[in-house]
């Protein structure tokens, strides 16, 4: 078996310790090369690369934003549908940022030591599982997207994090853009399948469930959702305090059943379309993509080949 090891030296908890380990651990079990990146882009062009070039196996040891571009990269040549993907190389994950969502949702241990010694052993044992994943437009997505505030906070920590990012980061940039958000809060119209159209102030769109971490804490917005499912969504009609308050609470519960007049929420949602009345911020896997006045986001089931 052939496997590219692409590794982000500036993810949050990769060391140079940590990745010769992984790479001597790999090169015990496969024909290995190791590919640090060193600028945005590199895990997807390297991800992209190593499809053409018909490699097995690309193992994506970083923050969520790597294994986004790493399945970017994996899927750049291919149309976004079901069951067109058998070509596109397996992906292998170890952990290496702060959230590490997409592994977490898979069932890895957060320990980069740990999820090396899985990944070895479902190596071995040829132990594979099929995603489903979700395009917005033409950016594939793991575990989550959005537009308004959570991408305008994704935007704030960009700006202050560097190597280190903390759950208090989050929190404190979540804060400053409820208070001032940064682009204003233009109304958006979300679009569904056979339903007429809904002004919101927010959307979160979701691959599977939890939509993300605080901490060790999963947040729950859609909690039918998985990677054998198709889209859910969040969105809420306006941000009153009382209704941020309300559902952040059952957000942050085990077994969250959100409720509310200001709520909209659907689950196992085949495509979602949202439109901004003027540009807002928009994220991916929490990488902030750019503004947009209108995504389209599609679910497209049996994706990607994971070895976990």
């Amino acid at each position: 078996m052939r496997a590219v090891l692409v590794v982000n030296p500036q993810a949050t908890a990769t060391t140079p310790g940590g990745r010769d380990v992984l790479a001597h651990a790999l090169a015990s079990e496969v024909k290995l090369d190791v590919v640090e990146t060193d600028h945005r882009g590199h895990a997807r062009d390297v991800a992209r690369a190593a499809a053409r070039d018909e490699i097995d196996l690309v193992v994506a040891h970083g923050g969520d934003g790597t294994v986004n571009e790493v399945v970017n990269g994996l899927l750049a040549d291919t149309p976004p549908r079901p069951g067109g993907h058998d070509s596109v190389p397996m992906l292998g994950v170890v952990p290496g940022g702060s959230a590490n969502v997409f592994a977490r949702a898979l069932g890895h241990p957060r320990d980069p030591l740990e999820a090396t010694h899985q990944l070895l052993h479902a190596i071995e044992e040829r132990r594979t599982t099929r995603v489903g994943l979700g395009v917005a437009d033409d950016r594939w997505f793991t575990f989550n997207a959005g537009l308004g505030w959570d991408a305008d906070v994704v935007a704030g920590v960009d700006r202050r994090r560097g190597k280190r990012t903390s759950p208090g980061l989050y929190l404190r940039a979540a804060v400053a853009c409820y208070l001032r958000p940064p682009r204003g809060r233009p109304p958006l119209t979300v679009r569904l399948p056979g339903e007429e159209a809904v002004a919101v102030t927010t959307a979160f769109v979701s691959n599977t469930d939890p939509w993300s971490y605080l901490g060790s804490r999963p947040i729950h917005l859609n909690t039918n959702c998985s990677f054998d499912t198709g889209l859910g969504l969040f969105a809420l009609r306006n941000l009153g305090l009382l209704t941020v308050l309300r559902h952040l609470r059952q957000a942050l519960r085990s077994k969250s059943k959100h409720r509310g007049r200001q709520l909209v929420r659907r689950d196992d949602l085949p495509i979602v379309r949202i439109d901004a009345e003027e540009p807002v911020n928009f994220q991916v896997d929490g990488d902030l993509v750019g503004q947009r006045t209108t995504v389209e986001f599609s679910s497209v089931p049996n994706a990607l080949t994971v070895v976990c």
